[in-house]
């Protein structure tokens, strides 16, 4: 039998609509061809049976490192790791979002393209893993923020070139860097790196080819000028005013908030390999960062869910977290769950097939135990996942 049947007794469609009671989604191959109240006669399906769970959307992360070991120092591990043991590695992280509900994934920020390498073989079926966005290295300054996993650019005409390059290498989102970080040592997150004139150049590469693009921004001057130049996506967006955020809203950017990056570099301290540098600069970050999110989401700035996975002891698979500090920090559950599935889809240019449980689209499905919209730690324990209709955990 191919047709599966979905027994759900809490059914949360990621639309923003009410939870539903007791639905069956019916899935013929990798589709859902119905959504409907449970009938009795079901022996032409395989049933799955979760009249005592919560049916919802597989969750998205928008922005991974997904080649990233969540270690003090990524640079130290970009150093010293064989490509072979990065590919491994990298493999492990798949069956970790998959494992924690995720079926889908952007990866912003990949050396050597193994995103792209990884995407083609589970496109192919060769091995199982989440969807993914990919983008390749990011575009940055020399010397700048991630240039150790990325290709350092100056002026207008390098900037073109290298959004040219990554996507002739496959990429489907071109990532560049608006501003300084925390975790490159010899920068300051507030800073302006790559120019106005240097973003626009490479954004309007990608626009051409049809692709999205995103953007590493955490200071002021840096996050107009990436809006200016036509970004899909402000990453991390610390030190929002309302001038940006009123941009933004004119431009119908998003905002990708990784929350979770900042709270889990404090977490672990000094005693944890991360340098002083990024522990200065993050204590410094912080708030700020918390305070941007938080008057985003109230001014009605589109947000999509995104962790920075593989950051300092960011685990990949741990998208749960980014979630809980949202709404901890104030964002509705249902918003959140939004964020991880509806608005997430629409962002990464995917929502035709992917993020809502509705007729016709691609069954990507998980179960929890309990309501997460009453209480959000339920995502933590995820007991089942459908990817294109295959169970996979």
């Amino acid at each position: 039998m191919n047709k599966k049947y979905i027994k759900a007794g809490n059914l949360i469609d990621g639309t923003g609509n009410s939870i539903m009671q007791n639905k069956g989604i019916i899935i013929d191959g990798d589709t859902i061809v119905e959504i409907e109240d449970i009938r009795a006669d079901l022996n032409e399906y395989d049933v799955y049976d979760y009249l005592d769970k919560t049916v919802m959307p597989g969750i998205m992360n928008c922005h991974v490192h997904l080649t990233m070991e969540p270690v003090g120092n990524p640079k130290v591990y970009y150093d010293n790791v064989s490509d072979v043991e990065l590919v491994v590695n990298t493999i492990k992280q798949l069956d970790a979002y998959l494992d924690s509900g995720v079926t889908y994934i952007r990866s912003l920020g990949c050396p050597k393209y193994v995103d792209v390498q990884l995407k083609n073989l589970i496109d192919k079926g060769s091995i199982d893993g989440p969807g993914i966005v990919t983008s390749g290295p990011v575009i940055c300054m020399t010397g700048g923020h991630g240039y150790y996993f990325g290709i350092e650019s100056d002026g207008v005409d390098e900037c073109r070139k290298s959004a040219r390059t990554v996507l002739k290498n496959g990429v489907d989102c071109v990532k560049i860097m608006a501003t300084g970080g925390v975790t490159t040592d010899g920068v300051e997150p507030g800073s302006p790196q790559l120019t106005l004139e240097e973003m626009k150049a490479a954004v309007d590469e990608a626009i051409k080819a049809g692709k999205i693009t995103a953007t590493h921004a955490q200071g002021r001057t840096g996050i107009k000028n990436a809006v200016l130049a036509g970004i899909t996506s402000i990453e991390h967006g610390v030190y929002l005013d309302d001038e940006i955020i009123d941009l933004m809203l004119e431009r119908g950017t998003y905002l990708v908030p990784t929350v979770a990056a900042p709270y889990f570099i404090l977490n672990a301290g000094k005693e944890s390999g991360i340098t002083e540098a990024t522990l200065r600069k993050c204590e410094v970050v912080a708030i700020p960062h918390k305070e941007s999110f938080l008057k985003a989401y109230k001014k009605g700035i589109k947000i999509a869910v995104g962790s920075d996975a593989g950051t300092s002891y960011n685990e990949h698979g741990k998208t749960y977290y980014e979630m809980k500090l949202m709404s901890d920090y104030g964002m509705d559950n249902m918003d959140v769950i939004v964020a991880a599935t509806k608005t997430a889809s629409e962002l990464l240019k995917i929502d035709k097939n992917y993020g809502t449980l509705e007729k016709g689209k691609k069954a990507d499905v998980i179960v929890v135990n309990g309501n997460p919209i009453e209480d959000i730690d339920v995502l933590a324990d995820v007991l089942a996942v459908f990817k294109l209709g295959k169970k996979v955990r």
